[in-house]
């Protein structure tokens, strides 16, 4: 009884779209009013809903939306940023991915590759990337909770080329760099001749649940190039994330 007269104060302060104030959340679901006012306690406590003007009018929580945000299914977050990242790929004229936090890692989900079929580009694949050398993984990663950093940075850290960084001196330097520029680098860590830029996609306060990049050989990916990709990136971060809270 007591989780049902939770997710009714929840179900009534989505529906409204806008703040809600205690007393017309006691009138909506018809709760006594010490019972509404112990529950909106509660649900404040834990995050699920948000007084952002400290005046006891509420709006669902940061918390309650990075939950929504990762359990919603690849194939709905994929569909919504699909359009935007297509759109990027024919601008950069190489791949643009997108890739998400899950179980504590890093996976690329999706895809989108240039409309020019007389380009050559290269394709990162899918699945999980370690979380000290590639680009998608430290822009999500630079933008964690510290707790999290703090793992990559004491854990193991495989050296996949002579340029993958495996410092921990080094990384956390690079984090904070990442942070200042809004993206994060890959410069042949993973693979020679290799290089990836990715930015963080980040929704209100709960930090980067996405990220967005572009993949392509050295030889154009000078560090210019990088430079204006991750401008780029940053814009369109932003979209995807729209995309994907729409």
């Amino acid at each position: 009884m007591h989780l049902g007269r939770l997710i009714s104060v929840l179900e009534t302060v989505a529906v409204a779209g806008r703040p809600v104030s205690a007393s017309e959340l006691q009138q909506a679901t018809g709760l006594p009013r010490p019972t509404c006012y112990r529950l909106l306690q509660t649900l404040a406590e834990q995050r699920l809903l948000d007084d952002p003007e400290g005046n006891s009018r509420y709006l669902v929580g940061e918390r309650l939306i990075r939950i929504a945000l990762l359990g919603k299914p690849d194939v709905d977050v994929c569909q919504a940023a699909a359009p935007a990242l297509a759109e990027a790929a024919v601008a950069f004229g190489e791949a643009v991915f997108l890739s998400r936090f899950r179980n504590r890692g890093v996976e690329i989900i999706h895809v989108e590759t240039p409309a020019d079929k007389t380009r050559s580009y290269i394709h990162p694949g899918l699945g999980f990337r370690p979380m000290h050398a590639c680009s998608c993984s430290k822009a999500i990663a630079a933008f964690a909770e510290e707790g999290f950093r703090e793992d990559i940075l004491k854990g193991p850290m495989k050296a996949y080329t002579e340029k993958t960084h495996t410092d921990e001196s080094a990384l956390r330097e690079e984090f904070c760099t990442i942070q200042e520029q809004g993206y994060a680098e890959c410069v042949e860590e993973i693979e020679i001749g290799v290089s990836s830029v990715a930015a963080p996609v980040i929704i209100g306060n709960i930090g980067a649940t996405f990220s967005v990049g572009a993949i392509g050989p050295i030889r154009r990916f000078t560090p210019d190039v990088r430079a204006k990709v991750g401008a780029d990136l940053r814009g369109l971060a932003g979209k995807v994330g729209t995309a994907i809270q729409l």
